[in-house]
């Protein structure tokens, strides 16, 4: 009965101390008012006592509707709870990911682009209040998806994403630039690319610098993120007859010195993700950088229960009224 229940009035419980009172009244008054006599024998009164020791099962009756009163005055009521939200501080975002045959390298688990796509899912789906565009390059660069808040479509498109829609290379100023021209007319408050390359730039006619000025230029922020392991990665290396890939081992080669003066220039930070945990890390770090504002409004329904527990009060006073002029009435 008391599941799920506040109370308005708390401070009527402190009433309830007086119960403890009332029953060491209760019992100096009955001896009170007990009558004693004398007898030699009670042997012709056996069985005639059952009833009367039952009497003070009246006073429990009344201790009880006294609690079931006071419950009442404390106000138990349900609450019902409803939010409203609204979004004061929007960020829109582009990811721009890098789809050159290096991206199939098997350093991350079971390879860099793979990997590299559940990880981008997850973050989509933390940010539920932002809107968020796709833009894949390799040797040339494409839109795949413009911002949008509709995440069924952005998540849609990025697992449609894969190797050999583009020429190859690796073409980081034109993958950058065309962020840049994604989110150059949003009116959004806060405006950021994730740049995510594994190699060095080499192909596109647009300079990663001439890139990142437009972004300054916009008020855009880039966080640029290097993917690879350190060493050598089992990659790509040549196809096979039957038109699959054969692998060898080959140098990761990143370039580091641009990626950091990308982020650096635009207000962003670089991140180097070397393994799955590390690149699911930095999605989470820059998760955490990020943060949309938001208003939220509650609103409060409660509906009161008090009256259950007067009509409870009610039922017992009525029950022990009914006892103590039938079953136990007197007449002195």
């Amino acid at each position: 009965m008391l599941e799920n229940i506040t109370f308005a009035n708390p401070e009527f419980f402190w009433l309830l101390l007086l119960l403890p009172l009332a029953v060491l009244w209760y019992f100096y008054k009955r001896r009170e008012q007990v009558a004693s006599l004398k007898m030699p024998t009670i042997k012709g009164f056996s069985g005639s006592g059952f009833l009367p020791r039952l009497k003070p099962f009246l006073f429990v009756l009344r201790l009880l509707a006294l609690t079931a009163i006071i419950t009442a005055m404390a106000r138990p009521q349900t609450e019902d709870i409803s939010t409203r939200t609204k979004t004061t501080r929007g960020i829109d975002i582009v990811m721009a990911i890098d789809v050159s045959s290096s991206m199939l390298a098997r350093d991350l688990k079971p390879n860099r682009l793979v990997a590299l796509k559940e990880v981008a899912g997850d973050f989509i789906k933390e940010r539920p209040n932002d809107r968020i565009g796709l833009v894949a390059y390799a040797g040339e660069a494409y839109t795949k998806t413009p911002i949008t808040s509709d995440k069924a479509i952005v998540l849609s498109a990025l697992r449609e994403i894969t190797y050999g829609e583009l020429n190859d290379g690796t073409a980081i100023g034109m993958g950058l630039a065309t962020a840049v021209n994604r989110l150059k007319e949003s009116k959004a408050v806060s405006k950021i690319i994730i740049l995510l390359t594994d190699g060095v730039n080499n192909s596109g006619f647009i300079e990663p610098q001439t890139a990142a000025d437009l972004a300054i230029e916009y008020g855009i922020k880039a966080y640029t993120i290097g993917i690879g392991t350190n060493g050598n990665a089992l990659s790509p290396i040549a196809y096979n007859a039957d038109g699959s890939y054969r692998y060898g081992m080959r140098q990761v080669e990143i370039d580091e010195a641009l990626l950091k003066d990308i982020a650096k220039v635009t207000g962003g930070q670089y991140f180097r993700a070397t393994d799955n945990e590390k690149l699911e890390a930095i999605y989470e770090e820059i998760n955490k950088l990020e943060k949309t504002d938001i208003e939220e409004f509650k609103y409060f329904r409660y509906e009161e229960k008090f009256r259950s527990w007067v009509l409870l009060a009610g039922g017992l006073l009525l029950f022990e009224w009914v006892l103590r002029n039938t079953l136990f009435r007197s007449f002195i």
